[in-house]
Parts: C-alpha cells; sequence; structure tokens
C-alpha cells in the first residue's frame, strides 16, 4: 500500500510517499480501507518530534482515520451493540500510521459513522470535537450561562468549542488572527480578539470584570500565565498543546522549546485551592483506556451532529500524496477550520 513517512524530524519536506506492507489485523483490530483522514496540529509536532511518544523515523504520522471496514479479526469487538462488520462506514482512533491507504485499528477505538454522515466529516470529528468537549464538559462540567475564552477559536479544535459552546449555552469570547476575525463573527463569538493587535486578558476583563469560567490554551508558555489572569472564582484553566514550543520554519527548536518551557508558570495548589481554580491538562490519547467514556462522548457528539447542531468546517483538502502541502498550509496559518487528506 502507499503511506506518506516521516523520514526524518523536521519541515514538511521530509515527508516521502512509500510503497510499505499491507498492514495484518491482528487478533482484536479491524482493518480499514481510509477514505480521508484527519490532520491535526498534533500531527505537526509529531513530524517535528516534539509530540509525546512520537517514534523514531521512519514513522507514518496520523491519529484519525474515516473509511470502510475490509477485516474484521478475530475478538475485534468495538463495545457498539451492534458489532462492526465488513463494508461499515466507520471512524477510528489508530495510535499514528493513519497517513496510509490501509489501517489496522483496536476494534475499541472504532466508531460506526451515523447515517448521512460523510466521510470528510467523520475524518474532521472525533480529535477536534472529543477534546474540545472532554475539556469543557466532562472535566470542565460547565453550564449554561458560563463564559469561555477559546484561543485559536478559527482552528479545528477551537471551531468545535465554540460550536459545542453555543449548542450549551455558553458566552464566548475567542482569539484568532487579524483577518479570521469576520469568520468568528459569523459562527457566532460573542467576542471576537484580534490577538496580534489585543490583549486578550484586557478584552475579557471589560466584559467579564469578575473573571470567567474557563480559558482554553494550546499555546503554552507565557500565554498561560496569561490565560490565568481571566479567571475568577470556579474558572478553569484548560492546557492542551504546546505550540509554543513549535517554530514557524517547522522544525524542533531546542532554544524555543526551552524558552517557553522556562515561561511556563508554576502553579501554587494553595493559591488554586484560595482562588476557587482549577488547572486542567488534556491530552486525548490518555483518554483510550478510558473506552465506554470516549464513546459516550463521541455518542453525544454525533447527536448534536444529527441535531444540526454542531458541523465541521472544513478548510481544504488534499489527496494523500500532497500530505507535506497540507501541513505547509496549516503551518502557515492559512486554515480556517479543518484540513483532509484524501485517499482515491
Amino acid at each position: 500500500m502507499r503511506a506518506l513517512v516521516v523520514r526524518r524530524y523536521g519541515p514538511p519536506k521530509v515527508f516521502e510517499m512509500q510503497q510499505v506492507a499491507d498492514p495484518q489485523p491482528k487478533a482484536g483490530e479491524v482493518l480499514i480501507r481510509a477514505r480521508a483522514i484527519g490532520v491535526n496540529f498534533a500531527d505537526l509536532m509529531q513530524r517535528m518530534g516534539v509530540y509525546p511518544g512520537t517514534p523514531k523515523p521512519p514513522f507514518i504520522p496520523g491519529l484519525e482515520v474515516a473509511g470502510v471496514v475490509e477485516k474484521v479479526a478475530e475478538g475485534g469487538r468495538s463495545g457498539e451493540s451492534e458489532p462492526i462488520k465488513t463494508g461499515d462506514a466507520v471512524v477510528a482512533f489508530p495510535h499514528f500510521n493513519a497517513y496510509a491507504e490501509w489501517v489496522a485499528v483496536r476494534a475499541g477505538q472504532v466508531y460506526r459513522l451515523p447515517a448521512g454522515m460523510t466521510f470528510d466529516d467523520g475524518a474532521a470529528i472525533p480529535v477536534n470535537y472529543l477534546t474540545a468537549y472532554h475539556s469543557m464538559f466532562t472535566m470542565g462540567n460547565l453550564l449554561p450561562g458560563d463564559r469561555i475564552l477559546i484561543h485559536g477559536a478559527a482552528g479545528g479544535v477551537g471551531i468545535a468549542a465554540v460550536q459545542l459552546a453555543k449548542a450549551r449555552g455558553l458566552v464566548i469570547f475567542g482569539s484568532a488572527g487579524r483577518t479570521k476575525q469576520e469568520f468568528l463573527r459569523k459562527i457566532g463569538v460573542d467576542h471576537p480578539i484580534d490577538h496580534q493587535r489585543t490583549d486578550f486578558v484586557q478584552v475579557v476583563r471589560k466584559y467579564a470584570p469578575d473573571g470567567i469560567e474557563m480559558v482554553m490554551d494550546p499555546i503554552g508558555g507565557k500565554s498561560f500565565a496569561r490565560s490565568y489572569e481571566c479567571l475568577g472564582s470556579t474558572g478553569r484553566l484548560v492546557v492542551y498543546g504546546f505550540s509554543a514550543a513549535a517554530g514557524p520554519e517547522g522544525k524542533r527548536s531546542r532554544l524555543r522549546s526551552l524558552t517557553a518551557f522556562l515561561q511556563t508558570p508554576r502553579f501554587n495548589p494553595v493559591e488554586l485551592m484560595s482562588r476557587n481554580i482549577a488547572v486542567i491538562g488534556v491530552h486525548l490519547g490518555q483518554v483510550r483506556s478510558r473506552g465506554t467514556l470516549l464513546r459516550w462522548e463521541l455518542g453525544e457528539i454525533f447527536r448534536l451532529y444529527g441535531e444540526g447542531k454542531i458541523k465541521p468546517v472544513i478548510s481544504k483538502t488534499f489527496p494523500l500524496e500532497e500530505g507535506a502541502a497540507a501541513h505547509q498550509y496549516i503551518q502557515d496559518r492559512k486554515n480556517i477550520g479543518k484540513v483532509i487528506l484524501t485517499v482515491k
């Protein structure tokens, strides 16, 4: 089969389309013929070699895929009431190895697509919407009327968080670059913030002098400290990324990583207690062991999709062989929404 392989850590040009051996599903696994593959910022971090658990090159990156079941190995039960079978349209969470024509995935990480959902939408939902849902409602327990600041609100997780926030009746602050402000207004952000020109803490405190209930921050470094300043009593700072460690040239930078690490605040438990504030770390990969919880969360997301309350925004699709261009597109901050690789 064809697969997009990272030959060495580095910028997008390190990708190489190769012929590799077809995956052979082991007991308890499902073989999927890929039709659409979600591209996440985590994939860029994998390519750079700064994502936790990334294999040594050469390796195939990617964490989500939608396609058709080709084979169910012995013991391959997904946990759904109706067993997954050959020919089913599904979405799955492979542990890497998604940028390929065929993917073998543990059955417990395979989910049947709802009727009427396209493969592109299927590949655009899991990582982004589960990250947002798990952060906001499972870990964060947000309630209608609560106020949330979403950094990167025009990105994949950001748009998912905005849509979920609207569905739950939250007041939304959203930050993005200058060229994306009109888009933020269009999707329902109550208080769009141009982070390139405006101090987001000042904007939040202008409309919420007592502080807000949640900030979702994938940036890291000094951004964590500034986001923390936005919180009031019962506030939650959700940290789910560390993009400050990734250089704009698309390569790992030890200096940049060290600088971001040194700028990261050290939260004092006594202060957190006295201010009634929580700092929540979210890593979707670590939720894999909670299969029942993950399946329930995705079921809720699919329900909202069926009710028309959420809908992935697909920024652009690229054929699998143009994965390097897809990464460059995200790296250059050109995307508004999700980027998808398609497989013919």
